[in-house]
């Protein structure tokens, strides 16, 4: 299969997801029964991100700055797929696939339903894919590997697959920067980054950095209009049990019904919880998050203030370009040849 008949594919699969209708229901049920965390507005956003990945010019746009060539002996290539959101793993899949190689998938036990059902889906639109896909359990002999985990996965990963070329990658998270002079809706926006998927996901903002304490107030006045998130049984529990452990050890906090505020250097807060910290100024922050590069996967903010930073709202947005721990996946994958 060429190049050209590969991007034609993956746009028919956005125009597949884009009219889906009676089968809508009957999936987003399968996907929600097998994992809890995945609710239906959230399966929803997480196939809206795959439609703008799969627009012709977005395609295009991505694939016009490498020069990939057309492979008379594509390369296995061992994905091993996280399932903290809804078809995390998507965009490996399509990278591997685009590059001309073999994407040979171990899907995660959190979201098999709906990666299964892409992977089908693309199948059926060019049944040439059932050659280059296939779904395993056990990932040996390969010729790469791409895999994705927590911190210590990813020292098993580093274990088994080290050895050959491979993209491994651990925990990262997000965080935001706030000046002060950020707007009501600059705030409200700012809860999409860190609300959607529950923070489950690695481009979710799980801690704030703020000029001044009296900041706080206004956040969690502008962040009321996600008090929904409460209603999900398994967040709520989250909520519960956080809350509990601050009060028993006398933890200072703020608490809003729905979300723990609490100061802390560490980065990663559990769900349910926001960290702050206090910068003292523009300097001092920026050495700060250089020390953290590794562990950052987006910094939001005002782009005007801050440099390379994703504007409020939007870091779950991510386009094709916009690799996971800045590792250009597509390239590596090119390489290979």
């Amino acid at each position: 299969m060429i190049l050209s008949e590969r991007i034609a594919a993956f746009i028919k699969l956005g125009e597949t997801i884009q009219n889906m209708d009676d089968e809508t229901k009957e999936l987003y049920w399968r996907v929600q029964n097998g994992n809890n965390w995945f609710t239906e507005d959230y399966i929803n956003s997480a196939l809206e991100g795959i439609v703008i990945f799969l627009q012709k010019e977005n395609l295009e746009k991505w694939i016009g700055a490498y020069d990939i060539p057309e492979k008379t002996n594509p390369k296995s290539v061992g994905v091993m797929m996280a399932g903290n959101i809804p078809a995390v793993g998507f965009h490996d899949l399509l990278t591997v696939l685009i590059s001309g190689n073999k994407a040979c998938v171990k899907l995660s036990s959190s979201d098999t339903i709906l990666m299964s059902w892409l992977i089908n889906r693309l199948i059926e639109i060019n049944p040439e894919f059932s050659e280059l896909i296939s779904i395993e359990e056990m990932l040996k002999g390969k010729d790469a590997y791409i895999a994705t985990g927590s911190d210590n996965s990813a020292r098993y990963f580093n274990y088994y697959f080290g050895k050959y070329p491979s993209v491994i990658r651990q925990n990262r998270t997000s965080i935001a920067v706030l000046t002060g002079e950020e707007s009501p809706e600059d705030l409200k926006a700012l809860g999409k980054d860190i609300f959607k998927y529950f923070g489950l996901g690695c481009r979710n903002v799980s801690k704030v950095y703020l000029k001044s304490e009296n900041q706080l107030q206004q956040l969690l006045d502008n962040l009321e209009g996600f008090s929904f998130v409460a209603n999900h049984h398994k967040y709520h529990n989250n909520y519960d049990y956080n809350k509990s452990i601050y009060l028993v050890n006398n933890e200072k906090h703020l608490d809003n019904g729905f979300l723990l505020v609490k100061e802390s250097k560490e980065l990663v807060s559990p769900i349910s919880v926001l960290y702050y910290e206090i910068y003292e100024s523009q300097e001092a922050l920026s050495q700060t998050l250089a020390g953290l590069k590794d562990k950052i996967q987006c910094v939001v903010g005002n782009p005007e203030a801050l440099e390379g930073a994703i504007s409020f709202g939007n870091a779950q947005n991510p386009m094709p370009w916009d690799y996971a721990d800045e590792v250009d996946t597509l390239q590596f994958l090119i390489d290979l040849a």
